[in-house]
C-alpha cells in the first residue's frame, strides 16, 4: 500500500545498552494518498541517499512544494535492522524484498560469470543497508573531476575547495571515544570535519584488539599511517570515519539525518510508488506517472531524477530520453535523443586474502550466543573502519611505465564503447586520459586495502580496484517500466585492471605477513600457498572477485 509520510520529528526512546528504539513516525505524518495534491513545484524521483537530501533542502522554503515518489517502503518494518550498522553483516537487507536485487549480464572477461548488484529499495535507499563508511576523496581526484565539467554551467561549484567545504556543511564529527582511539590508533584533525551539519560522522563504539595492529603493519610494507584522512589527502592507512550517531549508536543515512528531524508540511513523500516514466510537453517535463495503475502528478517546475546509478538512467530511458538505437530497439518514442544516458557504467571490484587466527574478531563475538555483548548498540556500531589506499607505485613499482601502457591502450579500448556517437567516445576518452594522466602517477589510491574482521576465526585483507579502466553500460531492452535494465559493466574489459587488483591481492598477502598483525595468524586459508604465480593469481581472481555495490557514472 502505498504512504505520503509527511515530515515528523522521530521519537528515539532507549538508550545505549539496548535495542530498543522507537522509530515509529506518528500519526499525522501519515495522509491518505488521496490527499495527495494534483501538482507540485518539484516531483523528485527517487527517495534515497540524494534523493531525501534534495527534497530537505528544496522544502526549507516554505512556499515550494515538493514530492518525493520513492519505488520502496519506509522501512519501519525492518527499523531495527538499518539504525543498526553490523546488522549489514550478520542479518542484512540485501536479497530482501528492500533489495532492488538487479543482476548482471554474464561476464565474459570473468568466465560469463553473472554479478549480483544489490541496491537499496527504500526511503533512504543505498544509506539505509550499506556499511557506513564515510571516507572522501583525495583533492587531486576531485580536481580531476572538475577538469573535465570545465566551462559547463556550474562547474565552479566542483572544485575540490568548495566540494570540501560541501561535505563539512553536511556533517557533526565526534571525535572517537578514548579506548577506540588508543586500539585503533586513530588520528584525526578536528577542524578538517563539520561540527553542525546534519549528518553525524564518527566512529564504532567496539573495536577488536586485532584493528591496533593494522597502521603500524602498513607502515612496514611502505604504506604510511595518515593523521589527516579528511583534509584532501585520502592516501595511507588509518581508521576511517562511519555515518555513525554516536548517541545511541545507531545508523545515521539521509532519512534519519535529512528527513526525520524536521515537520514541513510542504514536503510529502510517496513511498511504494515506483515511478513508470516522465511525461513531457515537447522537451518540457510536465508530470510523472507512477504506481501499477499509472497515477499521475503534475510539475509546476521541475522533475528531479534521483534514483542512483541504475534508476536514473533507467527511468530516463523509460521517458524517451536516452539513445535512439536503445529507445527504438525498446519501443519507446524519442523525446530527446542523448546518447550518453547509461553510458560509462564502472563499479569496484574487490577479493581479499583469508588468514586463519585465534584472536577475537567481531566475527567470533557474533558467533558466541552466549555473550550478550553481541547483541548491545555498541558492538553492533561496527563495521570494519580499518582501511588503507595504496597507490599505483606501492602496486606496480613503476608508475610511469605503467601510465604508459594503460595511455597505449586508448584507441583500443575506445573501439570497445558500445556506442558509435563521437560525443559518447570523446567522453570515454577523456574520462580514461584524466584516470591515467592525472592520478595514475599521484599519491591518489588505486586500490583500497580493508582489514575485515566479520567471520569467526578469519582475518580478511581485501583489495578493492579504485579506478577502473573497463567501462561498461546499462539500457532499456522493453516498453515495460517495470522492467529491470540490462546492465553489463564489461568488468576485466581493460587488462590493466586485472594487473592492479592481482597486485593489490599480492599486497594483501604480503600485509599478513608483516608485523605486527602476522603475529595473531595462524595460516592462509585462501588462496592458498599454492596460488604463486601470475597467471595462477589471474585464475583464481576471475573465479573469486566480486563487487564492492559501489555503480557510477552512467
Amino acid at each position: 500500500m502505498r504512504r505520503i509520510v509527511q515530515l515528523s520529528p522521530l521519537l528515539f526512546v532507549g538508550g545505549v545498552v539496548g535495542l530498543a528504539f522507537d522509530h515509529t513516525l506518528v500519526s499525522r505524518a501519515m495522509i491518505n494518498p488521496s490527499s495527495l495534491s494534483d501538482q507540485y513545484d518539484f516531483v523528485i524521483v527517487g527517495g534515497g541517499l540524494a534523493g531525501l537530501v534534495l527534497a530537505s533542502r528544496l522544502s526549507e522554503d516554505s512556499s515550494t512544494t515538493v514530492l518525493v515518489l520513492e519505488a520502496g517502503g519506509t522501512g519501519e518494518e525492518v527499523a531495527d535492522t538499518i539504525n543498526h550498522p553490523g546488522r549489514a553483516y550478520y542479518a542484512g537487507l540485501v536479497n530482501s524484498d528492500y533489495d532492488w536485487k538487479w543482476t548482471s549480464v554474464p561476464q565474459p572477461n570473468v568466465k560469463d560469470r553473472t554479478m549480483a548488484w544489490p541496491g537499496g529499495r527504500l526511503l533512504g535507499g543505498s544509506s539505509a543497508i550499506n556499511g557506513c563508511y564515510l571516507v572522501r576523496p583525495s583533492a587531486v581526484e576531485v580536481d580531476a573531476w572538475h577538469e573535465l565539467v570545465s566551462g559547463l554551467d556550474g562547474a565552479d561549484n566542483w572544485t575540490s575547495e568548495k566540494f570540501f567545504a560541501a561535505m563539512d556543511k553536511s556533517e557533526t564529527f565526534t571525535p572517537p571515544l578514548q579506548d577506540i582511539q588508543t586500539i585503533g590508533n586513530i588520528q584525526y584533525v578536528a577542524s578538517s570535519h563539520g561540527s553542525s551539519g546534519p549528518l553525524h560522522a564518527s566512529y564504532p563504539a567496539y573495536l577488536p584488539q586485532v584493528v591496533n595492529h593494522w597502521t603500524g603493519t602498513l607502515a612496514n610494507v611502505g604504506i604510511h599511517a595518515s593523521s589527516d584522512p579528511s583534509d584532501g589527502d585520502a592516501s595511507g592507512a588509518y581508521v576511517t570515519t562511519m555515518t555513525i550517531n554516536p548517541t545511541n549508536w545507531t545508523r545515521s543515512y539521509s532519512k534519519s539525518a535529512y528527513i526525520d528531524p524536521f515537520y514541513r508540511p510542504n514536503l510529502h513523500i510517496l513511498t511504494d510508488s515506483p515511478v513508470a516514466r516522465i511525461v513531457f510537453s515537447g522537451t518540457k517535463a510536465t508530470s510523472v506517472e507512477y504506481g501499477q495503475d499509472r497515477h499521475t502528478v503534475n510539475v509546476a517546475k521541475e522533475v528531479i531524477v534521483s534514483a542512483g546509478p541504475i534508476g536514473s538512467p533507467s527511468t530516463l530511458m523509460r521517458s524517451g530520453v536516452g539513445p535512439k538505437d536503445v529507445l527504438d530497439a525498446a519501443g519507446v518514442s524519442t523525446v530527446v535523443e542523448l546518447p550518453g544516458v547509461g553510458q560509462h557504467l564502472q563499479d569496484h571490484l574487490a577479493s581479499g586474502v583469508v588468514f586463519t587466527t585465534e584472536a577475537e574478531t567481531a566475527g567470533s563475538v557474533n558467533a558466541n550466543t552466549t555473550n550478550t555483548y553481541s547483541t548491545t548498540p555498541e558492538f553492533l556500531s561496527y563495521v570494519n573502519p580499518a582501511i588503507a589506499y595504496a597507490n599505483t607505485a606501492d602496486l606496480v613499482g613503476d608508475a610511469a611505465s605503467f601510465r604508459d601502457e594503460v595511455m597505449a591502450r586508448l584507441d583500443t579500448s575506445a573501439a570497445q564503447v558500445p556506442s558509435s556517437d563521437s560525443s559518447v567516445i570523446a567522453g570515454f576518452k577523456a574520462v580514461y586520459t584524466a584516470s591515467a594522466e592525472k592520478l595514475l602517477t599521484t599519491t591518489s589510491g588505486q586500490m583500497e586495502l580493508l582489514l575485515a574482521l566479520n567471520s569467526p576465526g578469519a582475518i580478511t585483507v581485501q583489495a578493492a580496484l579504485q579506478r577502473p579502466f573497463s567501462h561498461g553500460r546499462l539500457y532499456i531492452n522493453s516498453s515495460n517500466p517495470f522492467d529491470p535494465p540490462v546492465i553489463d559493466p564489461a568488468y576485466m574489459a581493460n587488462p590493466a585492471d586485472l594487473t592492479m587488483l592481482r597486485e593489490g591481492l599480492k599486497l594483501a598477502r604480503k600485509i599478513g605477513q608483516t608485523e605486527p598483525l602476522n603475529s595473531v595468524i595462524t595460516g592462509e586459508q585462501s588462496p592458498g600457498a599454492n596460488i604463486t604465480t601470475d597467471d595462477q593469481w589471474d585464475d583464481w581472481i576471475l573465479d573469486n572477485l566480486h563487487t564492492e555495490f559501489h555503480p557510477s557514472c552512467s
